[in-house]
């Protein structure tokens, strides 16, 4: 008797789903929007005028605990600057395949440097290319920054810009909802780094040619 009710329960379920809207998104071409706090791919921001937050002190990646990233430090000179202070990350990887995405690694970030964006379309062909690069993951220049290395533009020490950061954010601000989403990097920002969502922006673009023509 139970697995005759149990049956008609399946079936009720399945008959109450027969009558309702079909709803179908149009994907890729009309990506659906994630939550505002949602969490997909990573952002390496930039201080006002351009130069890194990352300072290279590796505390996302004792953090991580899937081990997705992978973090070398460098010393900054008055002739190569890359970030306020002493330090920054001259290698910084992120492995796509690996991370769990469950933002402990911005939690750990002391400058604000490493937010994640709303960016979810990952999926390569090659394992290789889940490797993110610290090309990849920096946010582009903004009107008014400067490509590093550069000497510190916003005051005399790293002080200043720690304290000037709560009012200027620079790209910071608004980072957890990015306006770099799918398909919409910057690529020339960046001349011979091929950013992650281009190519399938360039298809979109070209899918939307052959609608219109």
């Amino acid at each position: 008797m139970g697995a005759i009710t149990g049956t008609f329960k399946g079936f009720g379920v399945t008959f109450s789903h027969m009558f309702r809207k079909v709803v179908t998104t149009d994907y890729p071409f009309k990506p659906p929007v994630s939550a505002p706090r949602y969490h997909g791919r990573h952002i390496l921001n930039r201080h006002p005028d351009g130069l890194e937050k990352c300072i290279g002190c590796e505390l996302c990646a004792w953090a991580c605990p899937a081990d997705a990233i992978y973090v070398e430090g460098g010393d900054n000179s008055e002739e190569q600057r890359f970030s306020p202070g002493e330090r920054y990350a001259s290698v910084y990887q992120i492995n796509y395949a690996r991370c769990i995405f469950c933002g402990l690694c911005i939690e750990a970030c002391p400058t604000r440097s490493l937010t994640m964006s709303n960016e979810y379309e990952l999926a390569r062909d090659n394992r290789q290319d889940l490797i993110f690069t610290k090309e990849q993951l920096l946010a582009p220049l903004l009107p008014g920054m400067e490509q590093p290395p550069h000497p510190m533009r916003l005051g005399e020490s790293e002080k200043d810009y720690y304290v000037g950061g709560l009012t200027n954010p620079g790209t910071s601000a608004g980072a957890e909802r990015s306006p770099m989403g799918p398909g919409r990097y910057q690529v020339d920002e960046h001349p011979g780094v091929t950013f992650p969502g281009a190519e399938q922006a360039a298809q979109r673009a070209a899918a939307g040619k052959g609608d219109t023509a």
